[in-house]
């Protein structure tokens, strides 16, 4: 069985989208204050997190995009949810800022040899990270999906999809308009996700990116991995 680790680090002032508030990790206490427990003397070391429920490889609820109500928050997605098999397409070749459209999502997938059932986790890479990671212009400059195809997407009975960049669409209206189409179709997306040239190639497989049981919450980091039996 083999593991890959589909999440970034979270560390202080990792980058995350402008809108969102910074991470902010800073010492609680350390190994340097002595604490005494009648006969015992130890010492212990914890963080303090301050971060958005967005912050990192993250997962957005229903409730964050879909202003209906009875919209899910992130602790009432059924766990299943982020239990499903999964494949990965490679749109790596498309330009940067560039709204993937339909064609390239059906050429991606044959060229894949797989297909997408229902429930299933889509992932797409496309080279985001590897063109755009630790520059200003990551947050801005990252390709993303055409509206017309999130509901490709929808169309197919995905569970949800996910990306490297901090949006699933490019920057601006389009952006909105995806997160609009997620909340049409009733499907959701992951963000700021790694290593998926890792994925490609090879096939069907296990996708686990449980959320953290925030009560209300809007999304929630996740600990994305995928699994290869």
């Amino acid at each position: 069985m083999e593991f890959i680790d589909l999440s970034r680090e979270i560390y202080h002032r990792t980058p995350a989208h402008p809108s969102h508030p910074p991470v902010i990790v800073t010492v609680w206490n350390d190994h340097s204050e002595k604490k005494v427990a009648g006969n015992t003397v130890f010492t212990s070391k914890s963080l303090t997190l301050s971060l958005s429920d967005h912050s990192t490889t993250h997962v957005d609820a229903p409730v964050h995009f879909d202003p209906r109500p009875g919209a899910l928050s992130i602790d009432q997605v059924p766990l299943e949810k982020f239990y499903t098999e999964a494949i990965c397409l490679d749109l790596s070749h498309v330009p940067l800022k560039h709204a993937v459209t339909v064609p390239e999502m059906e050429d991606a997938l044959a060229r894949s040899g797989q297909e997408i059932r229902k429930g299933d986790t889509v992932l797409l890479w496309m080279a985001t990270n590897e063109r755009l990671w630790g520059t200003p212009r990551y947050p801005h400059d990252f390709p993303g999906l055409a509206v017309e195809s999130v509901h490709w997407l929808a169309d197919r009975g995905i569970g949800m999809f996910g990306v490297e960049a901090v949006s699933p669409a490019p920057e601006g209206e389009l952006n909105f308009q995806a997160h609009m189409a997620c909340a049409e179709r009733g499907i959701t997306h992951m963000e700021c996700l790694c290593n998926l040239d890792k994925l490609v190639g090879r096939g069907r497989f296990r996708f686990i990116g449980f959320p953290l049981k925030i009560r209300g919450g809007t999304g929630s980091p996740i600990r994305a991995v995928a699994v290869f039996e």
